[in-house]
């Protein structure tokens, strides 16, 4: 156990959690929504402090970051738990593990130390926090990526864009890149589906634009839930609005956990929409889960030249050249060294 940060005492020893958007007031006894943080006598710890479930060596365009250092690999790790419930989560056994095991927390004893030294051993480029919503184990990732830092390696959150603005501004001093989840563009969706809010994501977009992390954002489109041509539009909108640099990756939904009932998404839906954000202006779209359909590449957004030539997470064809497009010598946004 680890006392917790981000967090305010109240009366009868009851305390109000601040690391993100729920905001979940806690009685003695009993944890947030996560299922990871718990109120005991009045004081929050988190229950995840270095109880890892999962450590693997990934490509970085698995997470996916297609605009930060291609071709390298990142050490990602997570934790149980998350604070959202979606029904359609790939990673349900880990990220629902305390709610589905009344409350037990399982994990492997890692310190700072050993994650950093697992990276550098490994080669890794980049610490990704990740597989489930990694703001839920934010005292280990913060400790982590502190470290890191200092011997040169790179800070990635794989997130659902759920943290408390406090917590996003210290965030951003020790982190490099992150995607964020758009699952949507209604809180009809961010309820149902969710458990959750639109607008804190959105508003974390933004922020984390601001403070200087690099952002890209993906789509899993769901369909029947958030295909139509209007919702996508809207969301290609609100990226342009932030910055038209950012990418947006548009993914294949495969049916899972409590959302079995919809089929997987159609290559033509996953080709409108990135034709929808496009049109929009965005200058990278991308295509997931469907590799070899030609939507995973990266063109020059100025003269169309293939710059990086993509097949699901790996690389065939790099011709970046120090950030740039080798033919017509625009610049490519991103974090290439």
């Amino acid at each position: 156990m680890k006392k917790a940060r981000f967090y305010e005492k109240l009366d009868a020893e009851k305390v109000k959690c601040n690391l993100c958007n729920h905001h979940c007031v806690i009685k003695p006894g009993k944890r947030g929504i996560c299922g990871v943080r718990e109120n005991q006598d009045g004081t929050l710890f988190s229950l995840v402090y270095g109880r890892l479930v999962s450590e693997n060596i990934d490509p970085i365009e698995k997470k996916p970051l297609f605009h930060m250092l291609p071709g390298s690999t990142s050490y990602s790790i997570s934790t149980v738990g998350c604070n959202f419930r979606c029904l359609h989560c790939q990673n349900y056994q880990i990220s629902q593990y305390p709610h589905l095991h009344k409350g037990d927390i399982v994990g492997e004893e890692r310190t700072p130390e050993d994650v950093v030294n697992g990276a550098l051993l490994a080669g890794c480029k980049s610490i990704s926090y990740t597989y489930v919503e990694p703001t839920i184990f934010y005292e280990f990732a913060y400790d982590c990526a502190k470290l890191a830092k200092q011997k040169g390696i790179k800070n990635v959150f794989v997130s659902n864009g759920y943290m408390a603005p406090e917590v996003t501004k210290e965030l951003a001093e020790v982190l490099d890149g992150i995607n964020i989840d758009i699952k949507a563009f209604t809180d009809k969706f961010y309820k149902e589906v969710c458990k959750a809010r639109l607008q804190p994501v959105l508003d974390n977009v933004k922020l984390m634009h601001e403070l200087g992390v690099w952002v890209e954002t993906t789509t899993l489109i769901i369909p029947g839930w958030n295909d139509s041509e209007g919702e996508l539009r809207d969301i290609a909108k609100f990226i342009h609005s932030v910055d038209p640099s950012i990418p947006w990756h548009v993914t294949a939904f495969y049916p899972t956990y409590k959302m079995t009932d919809k089929p997987p998404t159609p290559v033509s839906i996953l080709r409108r929409a990135r034709e929808i954000g496009l049109e929009a202006g965005l200058r990278f779209v991308y295509e997931g889960n469907v590799p070899g359909e030609g939507g995973e590449s990266t063109y020059c957004p100025k003269c169309k030249e293939q710059l990086i030539e993509r097949f699901g997470f790996s690389i065939r064809k790099n011709n970046m050249k120090d950030g740039k497009c080798p033919k017509c010598g625009e610049p490519i946004e991103g974090v290439w060294k």
